[in-house]
């Protein structure tokens, strides 16, 4: 699953494939401080700007999620009413 995470920044992947990772990635039990492992460890091959570029796609991603948790969470309220 790193070396999926690594591959996503290395392609300058856009949020909604983090996204789409996000759930395999937790399942494997990989945490922030493994991702921050692997971003450091490939920054000298991708680049700082790349990894910049991945950190902030990786909380668009994050933002994403917590909208449709939300989402879903406001649709299972108003059903129950």
């Amino acid at each position: 699953m790193l070396a999926r995470i690594a591959t996503l920044i290395a392609v300058d992947a856009p949020p909604a494939s983090y996204v789409a990772n996000a759930g395999a990635a937790a399942d494997s039990g990989v945490t922030a401080d493994d991702i921050q492992a692997v971003m450091i460890g490939i920054a000298p091959v991708v680049g700082t700007p790349r990894i910049v570029a991945a950190a902030g796609n990786i909380l668009r991603a994050l933002g994403f999620a917590i909208m449709v948790v939300e989402a879903e969470m406001a649709e299972e309220a108003d059903a129950g009413q």
